[in-house]
């Protein structure tokens, strides 16, 4: 009989949509499906975590979707219907587009007393925020329909004892401008109905006066869709092309300067700045926008050629008819793209993360999150906040706990990874399997277990093959830390990085194997799989 024989790899490269079957038998670690799992950094995929209520209650309790998030001073900063609001995990929502605030502030009586000045046919809200000297900072809304909104609070503690602003800011006439970005002490602004092509700068430390010293406006040669600041330059992303801002403080020499001619941007939603880059949605994938070494160029690259199917075919075509949002996870080094089709449920809402490795993005993707507004920054603590809204006028915290939510309702989250199809070395010798061993990692900062479920496919799942039974996996459990850990709750003596031993049954000339959860347990972590075979004979 003929001795065994061992074959393992690691979890790595993320899911890759755009080679062939027989391509990927040279690369094992990858993913041919990853759905809610995300790219470790240091290696495996890691079953994201949930999502949960930032509060019981809906901004304005409305049932219009969420339009703009923004994460600002100790709370969130949310758009909605006709108003705008401001709420926290201590204090509830209160309306903060008011009218007629007095130039030195409001103290809370009097700023909640003052009546509405509504925002009229309000669209998707893009929000910057100028920090200066102001504490938290001056918060600046922009949507297609109304006069950029500026907010400010100051002072700590309950809301009471708070001092707020609030006003409409006139860049030229009545228009609107769509997209804005703070730079060199401007606010940067363009994108109006009226002169869509015109970029607009503000005072110096002045975001509220389009008439002062140092404001001006300049023609872009192609409609403007979004703006960034980016190292030296305000980067402009236009519909066809893309195009920098330079020497915004200097009248003599300031210019705009094409970046790219034959490269633009789908949505203004889809810009993030994530390791050192601004990263887009293009007409052909996800790009970046990089400085390289040459001091004052600019390189574009596409980083999203594994998922190329997914950009193009589910996004890209379909660009009319669907919101785009995204964020950016900087702990997890994490970029997130959510594509939603409101004529689609919650649970088939979708998404692509990128997570940013050293071999550079790897890709999975999201369902069952319809991120129609998101945001994601630093609060006044220092802690990053991670915020996304739905259709239903909900705001949650992103990425947190072991459950998708909506409605106040909690469902499972399903996930599903998928290898290549393996030939252990050679695709013509048959060979009967044994056993196969998981590396499995409980999640650290959650208790409770997990119990994926494997299935093995043969031989590209040939319908005259007779295919293995699904097996259920032993409980993966969390170790517990010594300082938490409570008797009659905790389990004591579990492994941080198990290794699941599970029988195989059957015989095949290669095998791919899924493994597919849909529960409320602890997130998991898949690391590698050793399998144990015996050739068995050759065709």
């Amino acid at each position: 009989m003929a001795a065994s024989q061992p074959f393992g790899f690691s979890c790595k490269g993320g899911l890759n949509t755009n080679i062939s079957e027989i391509e990927m038998l040279k690369q094992p670690g990858i993913a041919t499906q990853l759905v809610n799992f995300e790219v470790d950094p240091d290696g495996g995929y890691r079953r994201i975590s949930g999502y949960s209520n930032f509060r019981a209650s809906k901004p304005g309790n409305s049932t219009t979707p969420i339009l703009g998030l923004s994460v600002y001073a100790d709370g969130v900063v949310a758009a909605t219907g006709t108003s705008i609001y401001f709420g926290s995990t201590t204090d509830d929502w209160i309306k903060i587009n008011q009218a007629s605030v007095a130039s030195s502030g409001d103290n809370y009586s009097t700023f909640n007393g003052r009546s509405e000045d509504a925002r009229t046919s309000q669209g998707r809200v893009s929000s910057v925020i100028y920090e200066g000297n102001d504490g938290y900072g001056q918060l600046i809304m922009c949507d297609p329909s109304n006069k950029p909104f500026r907010f400010k609070m100051t002072g700590t503690g309950d809301l009471d004892t708070r001092t707020f602003f609030a006003e409409e800011i006139t860049v030229n006439g009545s228009e609107c401008p769509t997209a804005c970005a703070v730079h060199e002490n401007h606010l940067v602004v363009g994108g109006t109905a009226e002169n869509p092509n015109t970029l607009y700068y503000s005072a110096v430390n002045d975001p509220t006066s389009f008439t002062g010293a140092g404001s001006g406006a300049v023609a872009v040669p192609d409609r403007i869709i979004g703006l960034r600041s980016f190292r030296n330059d305000c980067i402009i992303f236009c519909r066809n092309s893309i195009h920098k801002l330079v020497n915004i403080n200097d009248a003599n020499s300031i210019a705009i300067v094409p970046v790219t001619k034959n490269v633009g941007c789908l949505d203004q939603f889809s810009i993030q700045e994530i390791g050192g880059d601004l990263v887009f949605l293009s007409p052909d994938g996800i790009r970046t926008v990089a400085g390289t070494a040459r001091l004052g160029d600019v390189e574009l690259s596409s980083v999203s050629r594994n998922i190329q199917r997914i950009v193009s075919d589910d996004i890209s075509k379909n660009i009319n008819s669907l919101t785009i949002s995204s964020l950016v996870l900087r702990s997890k080094s994490q970029y997130r793209l959510f594509y939603n089709d409101s004529s689609k449920g919650v649970e088939e809402s979708r998404g692509i993360i990128g997570t940013f490795t050293g071999q550079g993005f790897e890709w999975s993707e999201i369902k069952g999150i319809e991120g129609v507004a998101t945001a994601s920054g630093f609060g006044y603590d220092g802690i990053e906040k991670l915020i996304h809204g739905d259709n239903d006028g909900y705001v949650y915290n992103h990425d947190i706990g072991n459950t998708f939510t909506t409605g106040g309702s909690t469902f499972n989250v399903v996930a599903k990874y998928q290898t290549p199809y393996l030939d252990f070395g050679d695709l013509g010798t048959r060979k009967t399997l044994y056993y196969a061993k998981l590396s499995v990692t409980p999640d650290k900062f959650s208790t409770g277990n997990s119990q994926p479920v494997l299935t093995t496919l043969f031989d590209f799942e040939d319908t005259t093959v007779q295919q293995p039974p699904e097996e259920l996996l032993p409980e993966v459990y969390a170790a517990s830390n010594f300082d938490s850990a409570a008797f009659a709750s905790s389990v004591f003596g579990a492994a941080d990085n198990p290794l699941l031993r599970i029988t195989l049954q059957g015989s095949c000339y290669s095998a791919a194997f899924r493994l597919t959860s849909e529960d409320a347990l602890t997130p998991y972590t898949i690391n590698g799989i050793y399998i144990n075979y015996v050739p068995t004979g050759r065709r």
